[in-house]
């Protein structure tokens, strides 16, 4: 693996070309010290399959004014050949329930309809890392577009109508997380890209596109793991123990990298803007400048200001724990 320190100055380690599953990134990161992923005898959790089908961009208040005056998103600081534009996957309570469904018929298949009925919600009791929090580590102004509708602008503005590429970028490994990065860039940069594999549809594969949407199968969905997943076969209902205490491991994610030439903006409408536009608790651990994250009434005064007349008033972001 690769060690390096990002833009945010916070340590990494890199395997680039790769979406790499637990077992073989634990193979690769003997000898980093790292003491979270080498951990064993981790309590079962459930493997779910997630169908994603929008994204989130969360940033401070000064990015929120850049965005406002830009009409779009752009990568600031040193202009250099092209710059990434960093999105990542948003769950939505109808996206868990929708996988624990699809759990539960692969596990399952056979059940009953009383069986069915009698199956009460596990999925969410595990959905605890910062992939599914309300909550930002970023800053405090989230914006949520629908995927179809970030990559049909991308295509028309960025790739001159063309459908953009998708391949497997880098998986990295932090202190406790681990990113899953697909790159999206336009055709016209094919050469650029090439020594990335494009990204596969493969059953699995950590990510893959189809049919608008992303398809995620994370590896280490829990924060702490405080409960433990039980498949009663004789019941056939999969259920939820509590256990005596937390056990901490790492969790993943993934992140899409849409490649943007210096100068170039993908822009919308202010109106499209100001719709997506949600309010986020501060996260833990935060990965950004603590001057990044408002006061929901100081929050509230500035997207006021940017967006006067604007007849609804800035809500929470619902994430998974809201369901």
């Amino acid at each position: 693996m690769e060690r390096q320190e990002n833009k945010r100055g916070y340590p990494e380690n890199v395997c680039y070309s790769e979406h790499l599953k637990l077992d073989e990134l634990k193979k690769r990161a003997e000898g980093l010290g790292n003491g979270y992923i080498s951990k064993e005898n981790i309590p079962p959790y459930p493997r779910p399959e997630f169908h994603v089908t929008h994204l989130k961009h969360d940033t401070g208040g000064d990015g929120l004014c850049g965005i406002k005056e830009s009409n779009g998103f752009c990568v600031p600081g040193p202009e250099g050949p092209g710059k990434l534009l960093w999105w990542s996957l948003m769950v939505r309570p109808e996206d868990i329930q929708s996988a624990e469904r699809r759990l539960l018929d692969q596990i399952y298949p056979d059940r009953t309809e009383e069986q069915a009925q009698m199956q009460q919600p596990f999925l969410g009791k595990f959905a605890t890392s910062p992939a599914f929090m309300d909550s930002s580590r970023l800053g405090s102004y989230r914006f949520t577009f629908p995927l179809e509708e970030l990559l049909t602008a991308y295509s028309q503005q960025l790739c001159s109508g063309a459908q953009p590429v998708m391949r497997v970028f880098k998986t990295v490994l932090y202190k406790q997380e681990v990113m899953h990065a697909v790159l999206v860039h336009s055709p016209a940069n094919q050469e650029l890209f090439s020594g990335y594999p494009l990204l596969p549809d493969d059953p699995n594969s950590v990510c893959a596109y189809r049919d608008g949407r992303f398809i995620w199968r994370p590896e280490a969905m829990c924060n702490t793991h405080s409960y433990e997943f039980v498949r009663n076969n004789n019941a056939k209902q999969l259920e939820v123990n509590k256990l005596s205490g937390d056990r901490y491991y790492v969790w993943d994610n993934v992140a899409i990298a849409l490649h943007v030439e210096k100068g170039q903006v993908l822009k919308f409408s202010t109106e499209q803007l100001r719709e997506n536009l949600t309010f986020c608790e501060r996260g833990t651990p935060i990965t950004t400048h603590p001057d990044s994250f408002d006061k929901f009434k100081d929050a509230e005064a500035l997207v006021t200001s940017l967006w006067p007349g604007y007849p609804s008033e800035l809500e929470h972001s619902l994430n998974i724990q809201a369901s």
